[in-house]
């Protein structure tokens, strides 16, 4: 009776075992570890700007702790909101319906209606919203000088991580005839998105190629997720020194990644190796010129490093911008932020670059 237990245990415990590592795990991709890219830095040790938000994150992470387990998503989405609910921001901020996706149209002044962003927030799929990223979308509004548009996608747990693909895949349609102001063209469609979003925005790209939809002509990630298999070695090696995902999801570093890789499979229903949630395990070839930022010491730097390797050997134009001392996802702590400044002052260069604006470039681009 014994031995056949044992007998069951070790044919189950291989089973389950060779289903993650043949099935969910993927290829190796560390032939794409390399280190590429600029890399900026405000000197050897944090600034006192940079030291004042990892602060602000600690406050957050003692009131999470406090809290019993089952609140923790609720106090996480409220938090999110009103991080930046006092600040006053030089943008209009309008809802929208993108065909059946809520968001908001975000307008600096002066912003050309038919140049357009459509920018996917971050929060891991289980929190943020276009409110809580009002001081990237109000940014990025005034730095590309258009509208851009931002999406309230269905969040996890109550939605399959499915509907966040869908609602992002509708809300490309539609933005592409559909302005501030009502129906049209654009001229010009760059794709934004951090963290979470920044996944969204990369699995956009290859599927506006592959649906032979109008491409975008220029994408940002900041921060992004590229690989839902977890694989990429600073996942585990930076989650003390990320004061953001070093709280929040520091803890899964510990547990086995088949483990892992089973958790994933039985909540998302995504094999977490297929392109659609891990955008660096796809076709990288064709692509639109594509700007990534990540911070040299948060979890998800390698996941940024493997995907602009990865694309770059692919023939695609992507690059990688690195800072130091960084938190995950540090633009939104603009103005504040010297660095938070600096990085979307590159931003706004590699948007001009990639399409400049009609009054620079003399005429008026056509869909």
């Amino acid at each position: 009776m014994i031995v056949d237990i044992l007998f069951f245990v070790l044919v189950a415990g291989g089973a389950f075992w060779g289903v993650a590592v043949f099935h969910l795990r993927g290829e190796d991709l560390s032939a794409f570890d390399g280190d590429t890219g600029e890399h900026f830095s405000s000197g050897p040790q944090p600034s006192a700007e940079a030291l004042a938000v990892v602060a602000v994150l600690g406050d957050i992470e003692r009131k999470l702790d406090a809290a019993p387990m089952w609140q923790r998503n609720a106090l996480l989405r409220r938090h999110a909101d009103a991080m930046f609910a006092e600040r006053r921001l030089d943008a209009a901020f309008t809802p929208a319906d993108c065909g059946g996706v809520p968001g908001e149209w975000v307008c600096a002044p002066g912003a050309d209606p038919d140049r357009r962003t459509l920018y996917i927030h971050g929060g891991g799929f289980l929190f943020g919203s276009p409110r809580s990223h009002r001081t990237l979308t109000s940014a990025f509004s005034a730095l590309s000088g258009g509208a851009v548009l931002a999406i309230d996608y269905r969040l996890m747990p109550e939605h399959p991580r499915r509907a966040s693909v869908e609602d992002s895949q509708r809300a490309y349609r539609w933005l592409l005839d559909n302005g501030p102001h009502g129906q049209g063209a654009a001229h010009t469609v760059f794709i934004a998105g951090d963290s979470a979003g920044g996944n969204l925005t990369l699995m956009l790209i290859a599927w506006a190629r592959d649906t032979a939809l109008r491409s975008p002509d220029a994408a940002v990630a900041l921060s992004p997720l590229t690989d839902a298999t977890l694989a990429s070695p600073s996942l585990r090696a930076h989650a003390r020194s990320d004061a953001m995902l070093g709280p929040l999801f520091g803890k899964l570093t510990r547990v086995p990644q088949p483990v892992l890789l089973w958790l994933s499979w039985l909540l998302v229903r995504i094999n977490p190796r297929d392109p659609i949630v891990s955008p660096l395990r796809g076709d990288l070839s064709r692509l639109p010129p594509v700007l990534v930022q990540a911070s040299e010491i948060e979890m998800l730097r390698d996941d940024a490093r493997r995907y602009v390797n990865r694309a770059r050997a692919a023939g695609s134009p992507v690059r990688l911008q690195c800072w130091n001392h960084m938190v995950h996802v540090w633009q939104i702590f603009n103005p504040d932020l010297a660095e938070a400044r600096a990085a979307l002052a590159e931003i706004g260069k590699f948007l001009a670059e990639a399409a400049p604006r009609a009054e620079q470039a003399g005429e008026r681009r056509v869909a």
